[in-house]
């Protein structure tokens, strides 16, 4: 309706500047009409300012009505009642589209707002590889996964592992593949999906990196307990009786030999008979308590934590694990830092953890000139609690440091393979995990990250 008054008014505006232009044209060709030549004159220059100035009027106000839709200016308001009817109703509606532009704007900006918070707060880390090598990392999970180490682009990944970076490289839209990653002294092992996205013309690959670390412990220590489960039921099955049996045996034999005194032929062959039978039931009774041992990893209760000082376990380690190390030649040494750190852990798990390894320490240094070992507390880069043994031994062979960990897996003649099993189960049980290293003192090292 506005628009249609303002034609009406242009063509009226027209018309009266016409008529007066062809009015102004009869006075000058009829003479004696000066002075109403001269006001028609003033009266038409009068009308052509008024329709200029109506029509650069009505440019300005569209003009300032596309730089406000343009520029998302939204706080312009346009009041033109004043130039005359229908344009109170232009300037309304104009002013009414720039509150539609700007409703229309706020609900984008809260939708978009909306997606970054859940993008922020998704578990999984998210980062975006670009064409020309930039990645961008979309969420707190990705920025905490890498910690405080600086990622902008592809060549920054190197600092996490070799395997990690090419990885990351080569990964081909829709491939999902596990990887060793490895930041601030921790190792875990990512499973990365990759998908292509095109936007604005532009491709990059959107990578999600899943942690499945404590996943894959606690599924590899059900696999162990389930088969150690298996075999220690049948070998039971198997050995009791024949333990049993080769017992009775024994105890029959000893019986015989009791009663046969006149003929010595017969008696050094039941004494052949019952050597034999002895050395059946000692190995009987031996591989029973050999199975016994690994009844442990099946049986091992949940832990029960509560927050205990470091300070605290570390003298009842060192009391009950070191005693007879002066008399032997070895030093020892503790720290812990801070002073008060302190842990979430099962406080006699974890006491007789750490003298299990103090014990391994130990024999591993049964060679060794000026033997030392060393236990440490630290938090590292990323906040969790962290103890360290380590010593001055000929360390762990690379080729058996993969398998320590292993059920049944030992390099001790009269080993079970059950301590460093135990040892991880336990970890894992805290929501931690054990590693190998080799210290700077050239033995072994085990790092216990809580």
């Amino acid at each position: 309706m506005g628009f249609k008054k303002f034609s009406l008014m242009i063509a009226l505006r027209t018309v009266v500047v016409m008529l007066t232009l062809i009015l102004l044209t009869f006075l000058i060709t009829t003479p004696g009409y000066h002075a109403a030549t001269i006001l028609t004159s003033l009266f038409l220059i009068v009308q052509c300012i008024m329709v200029f100035r109506f029509i650069t009027k009505t440019n300005a106000e569209l003009a300032r009505f596309l730089d406000a839709a343009r520029y998302a200016d939204y706080s312009q308001r346009f009041e033109m009642k004043n130039l005359g009817a229908g344009f109170g109703e232009l300037g309304n509606a104009f002013t009414d589209i720039l509150k539609r532009f700007q409703a229309v704007r706020t609900n984008q900006e809260e939708e978009l707002r909306h997606l970054k918070a859940m993008v922020e707060h998704v578990p999984v880390p998210l980062m975006s590889v670009h064409s020309d090598g930039v990645i961008t990392l979309w969420n707190n999970s990705a920025r905490r996964l890498f910690g405080s180490n600086h990622v902008t682009k592809l060549d920054d990944l190197s600092q996490f592992g070799e395997e990690f970076a090419n990885l990351i490289k080569t990964l081909q839209p829709g491939e999902r593949r596990l990887v060793t990653f490895e930041v601030d002294d921790m190792e875990q092992q990512l499973t990365i999906l990759s998908t292509q996205i095109i936007i604005a013309g532009k491709q990059e690959k959107l990578m999600s990196m899943q942690n499945i670390q404590s996943e894959l412990d606690v599924v590899q220590l059900q696999a162990w307990q389930d088969l150690v489960r298996v075999l220690t039921h049948e070998i039971m099955n198997s050995i009791t009786p024949v333990a049993s049996l080769s017992k009775t045996a024994v105890d029959l034999l000893d019986d015989a030999k009791s009663k046969i005194t006149d003929h010595p032929d017969l008696a050094e062959s039941l004494e052949d008979v019952s050597d034999a039978v002895h050395t059946v039931a000692r190995r009987s009774d031996g591989l029973t308590k050999f199975v016994g041992s690994y009844r442990r990893l099946t049986r091992l209760p949940p832990p029960k934590k509560k927050m205990v000082k470091l300070n605290d376990i570390f003298s009842q380690v060192t009391l009950l694990g070191t005693q007879q190390w002066l008399d032997k030649g070895i030093s020892f040494s503790s720290n812990i830092q801070p002073a008060e750190l302190d842990v979430n852990v099962d406080k006699d798990m974890i006491e007789q953890l750490l003298i299990n390894l103090l014990q391994n320490a130990e024999q591993a240094l049964s060679h060794v000139a000026n033997p030392a070992v060393t236990m440490s507390a630290y938090l590292n880069k990323r906040g969790h609690a962290v103890i360290d043994i380590a010593d001055n031994g000929d360390g762990v062979p690379e080729e058996i440091a993969k398998k320590i960990f292993v059920p049944f897996f030992t390099t001790k003649k009269e080993g079970s393979g059950v301590g460093l099993a135990l040892t991880r189960q336990v970890m894992v049980a805290h929501g931690g995990n054990v590693k190998l290293e080799q210290s700077a003192m050239g033995g072994a090292l085990f790092r216990l990250t809580f």
